[in-house]
C-alpha cells in the first residue's frame, strides 16, 4: 500500500470518527454546549499528552509559534462550540455539512495568515458553497429558527481558520500531537468558568457518551493528522466529505432523521463545489 492509499484510508477513518463524535454528543442529551465541549477536549488533551510522552516529543516549540497556536486554539474552540450547538439542534448530516464549509473558509483565511492569493475558480467555489449553505440554513426572519444553522456556519468558519493555522504551524515543523494538546488544553481552560457556573448534573450514561465523544474526537484528530502526513490535501481532501454519509446513516439509525429536499440540494451544491476545486487542484499539480 503506497502513501496516498494509506492517506485515503486515514482520512475516511477520521470522517467516521468525527461523525461518531457528533452522534455521541447528540446522544448525551440536553446538556450545555460548553459542558459537552469541555469533556470532549479533556479526553483529547489526555490522549495527546500520552502520545507526546510515549513518543518522546515533549513540548518543543518556539516563542514565535505561540501566536499561531493561540489563533488555532481560539478558532478551534469557536468551531467546536458552533458545531456542537448545531449538532444538538439540527440533523446530524446538516450540522456536518455546515462544518464542511471549513475548506472554503480556509481559502479566505489563507489570504490573511499565509498571504496566499486565491485563483478565480477558488473565489467561485467559495461563492457556490455559500449559496449551497443557504439551502441548509433556510433563512427566515425568525432568528430562533436559523440560530442553530448560523452556529453551524460559525463552526465551519472557526474550523477553517484553525486548519489554516495548523497548516502554517506544520510548515514551521510543529508536531501534530503538540498542536492537538495545546488546542485541547486551551479550549478546556477557556470554557471551564462557564462549565462551573452553569454545570448540570449528568447521569452515568451521559458521562459515558461524552467520554466516547472525546475518544472519537481524539481518533479523528490523529487519523486526519496521519492522512495529511502521508499525502497533500489537494489529493485526498475530497474523501473527508464521506463524513456526510456517515452522519446521515447515524442520524437515521439513532434519531430517525431524514434530510429535507432543500438540505439535500445544499449538500449537492457544496459537494459539487468541493469536487470542482479538487479536480482543479489535481490538474494544477500535474501541470507543475
Amino acid at each position: 500500500m503506497n502513501k496516498k492509499q494509506k492517506a485515503i484510508i486515514y482520512i475516511i477513518m477520521s470522517a467516521f470518527f468525527f461523525a461518531l463524535m457528533n452522534c455521541f454528543v447528540r446522544l448525551s442529551g440536553d446538556l450545555p454546549t460548553v459542558q459537552k465541549s469541555f469533556f470532549r477536549n479533556f479526553i483529547a488533551m489526555l490522549a495527546a499528552a500520552f502520545i507526546l510522552f510515549k513518543d518522546g516529543i515533549g513540548f518543543d516549540y518556539h516563542k514565535r509559534d505561540i501566536p499561531l497556536l493561540l489563533i488555532r486554539s481560539a478558532m478551534g474552540t469557536i468551531g467546536i462550540l458552533g458545531n456542537f450547538y448545531a449538532v444538538d439542534h439540527l440533523n446530524l448530516s446538516d450540522a456536518s455539512m455546515l462544518n464542511k464549509l471549513s475548506p472554503f473558509f480556509a481559502i479566505l483565511f489563507s489570504m490573511l495568515f499565509l498571504k496566499e492569493k486565491p485563483k478565480i475558480i477558488q473565489y467561485l467555489g467559495v461563492l457556490t458553497a455559500f449559496i449551497g449553505s443557504l439551502f441548509i440554513i433556510k433563512p427566515t426572519l425568525d432568528f430562533t429558527q436559523v440560530l442553530p444553522s448560523l452556529a453551524g456556519t460559525l463552526g465551519g468558519m472557526g474550523a477553517g481558520a484553525a486548519y489554516t493555522a495548523v497548516r502554517a504551524l506544520g510548515q514551521r515543523g510543529v508536531k501534530g500531537p503538540l498542536i492537538v494538546f495545546f488546542f485541547s488544553a486551551f479550549s478546556c481552560v477557556a470554557v471551564l468558568p462557564f462549565v462551573i457556573m452553569g454545570y448540570e448534573h449528568m447521569e452515568i450514561w451521559q458521562l459515558l457518551c461524552l467520554i466516547l465523544a472525546g475518544a472519537a474526537a481524539a481518533g479523528g484528530q490523529f487519523t486526519i493528522t496521519a492522512a495529511y502526513s502521508n499525502a497533500p490535501a489537494k489529493e485526498i481532501s475530497i474523501f473527508d466529505y464521506t463524513q456526510i454519509i456517515f452522519s446521515a446513516l447515524l442520524g437515521f439509525f439513532f434519531f430517525s432523521q431524514i434530510p429535507d429536499v432543500y438540505s439535500i440540494a445544499g449538500y449537492i451544491i457544496i459537494c459539487g463545489a468541493s469536487v470542482s476545486l479538487f479536480i482543479y487542484n489535481r490538474k494544477e499539480s500535474s501541470n507543475q
